[in-house]
């Protein structure tokens, strides 16, 4: 399986929980020792032109981050041999439904439905390794009707891509065309229906490697949030 077609054929989404620690600290969370780590379904991928489904009595939240696509299968992986596995990264959007994922935190319940939804996994094209010198110096923006709500540098994460791998590998095994989610900079806002959001992943040198758009709409369908909490 080609790497490029891990939308379509990649298996499983790994999201790194807290990884900027001013994201962590604007949430009320606590920084972490360790890496974290969730997962989330493939069938949350969504690409443009479709857009971004808001369920009803959710307020959901946008996370723009640094995927990374994993090339070849491996566990174990030590960091210092972390960079063979990485066949290339991806721009995209972790969003979350804010206010049930608080809810089942406080239960200790599993984010599953939080982070699960589908059309919760904006993501753009395969950007091969070669473009991305340095991804621990890496630019991603995002804006919501034209206002920038995140502007932040993956040289701020708290654990870089090496030491994910690591981490994630040590649990359990990376395939080719996995998708790890590095973290996302402070300034997540809520995603109303109606609203266009914009992102983008850009060097050092201003050169932008992706840029992503999508309108948000009302989800329509059988999902009550009072009946997941």
């Amino acid at each position: 399986m080609s790497a490029r077609n891990f939308i379509t054929a990649g298996r499983k989404i790994v999201a790194i929980g807290r990884n900027f620690s001013e994201h962590a600290k604007e949430l009320g969370n606590a920084v972490p020792a360790a890496p974290f780590f969730f997962l989330k379904p493939t069938s949350s991928y969504v690409q443009a032109p479709n857009p971004i489904e808001i369920p009803q009595g959710c307020e959901v939240h946008h996370e723009v981050e640094l995927g990374v696509v994993i090339g070849q299968q491996g566990r174990d992986i030590r960091a210092s041999e972390a960079d063979q596995y990485v066949a290339g990264y991806a721009l995209a959007v972790d969003m979350t439904a804010r206010n049930l994922q608080n809810i089942v935190k406080a239960k200790g319940l599993p984010w599953s439905a939080a982070k699960g939804f589908d059309t919760f996994t904006p993501i753009g094209d395969f950007i091969p390794k070669s473009k991305i010198a340095d991804a621990s110096n890496v630019e991603l923006w995002l804006k919501l009707d034209d206002q920038l709500r995140q502007s932040g540098n993956t040289r701020d994460m708290i654990f870089n891509v090496p030491q994910l791998i690591e981490s994630v590998s040590s649990v359990m095994r990376l395939e080719p065309g996995d998708l790890i989610l590095t973290g996302t900079p402070k300034g997540v806002s809520q995603v109303t229906p109606g609203q266009i959001l914009t992102a983008g992943l850009r060097l050092p040198s201003g050169e932008t490697l992706s840029e992503l758009r999508f309108e948000a709409v009302e989800r329509q369908g059988l999902f009550r949030i009072e009946d997941h909490v």
